[in-house]
């Protein structure tokens, strides 16, 4: 991994008028002290927007902190801005970048372009095989995934694994889904294929 981001953000000075830098980093062990402020925004804010996945317990969290697998954002003063995790399916075949959330506080900055950028490098780099792929109903995560060169898919060509899906049970569309046979719901998918990836290289 290359060494984090630092983005020097305006809106929210420090006591003595000044900068407090957002940094924007694989989190580390002591990063779970924020667990609990991320779960309850991502809650907070999937039931502000009425759809997407809002339960994600804290303890799942610290897990995905503990194996070095989630990014963070936090000012240079210690406080929470953002976060975005990775999950693995199928052995390795496909991987997630999941989870996005900034602080309400910290929102149109530029915030989430550089998490999702340092998410999908780690992605890259942990699990160079693996298709990368993202399900989202936000309009700004799927232009920033477009930038990153993933391509809109439909659901058959993620992960058919069964525990991916299970997670859309705590979104208020899952009745719509289940109705649609998992081939489709108000989720766009997102895929970033490995192959041809390889193949265009090669070319």
């Amino acid at each position: 991994m290359n060494n984090p981001i630092v983005s020097t953000q305006k809106d929210h000075p420090s006591a003595l008028d000044e900068p407090d830098p957002i940094i924007v980093r694989v989190a580390v062990h002591s990063d779970v002290r924020y667990a609990p402020m991320i779960a309850q925004e991502m809650a907070d804010s999937a039931k502000a927007r009425g759809s997407g996945i809002g339960h994600r317990s804290v303890a799942s969290l610290c897990t995905k902190i503990y194996h070095g697998d989630a990014v963070i954002a936090v000012t240079q003063s210690g406080e929470w801005v953002g976060f975005s995790y990775i999950e693995i399916w199928e052995q390795g075949k496909f991987v997630s970048n999941s989870g996005m959330i900034v602080s309400p506080a910290y929102r149109m900055q530029g915030v989430a372009t550089l998490i999702k950028k340092v998410i999908f490098e780690l992605s890259r780099t942990h699990y160079p095989n693996a298709n990368v792929f993202s399900i989202t109903t936000g309009l700004a995560i799927m232009k920033l995934n477009s930038k990153l060169g993933f391509m809109p898919v439909t659901y058959s060509e993620i992960t058919s694994d069964q525990a991916f899906w299970d997670k859309c049970k705590h979104c208020v569309n899952h009745d719509t889904l289940l109705s649609k046979g998992y081939k489709n719901c108000f989720c766009t998918a997102m895929l970033f294929d490995v192959q041809e990836e390889k193949a265009s290289m090669q070319s």
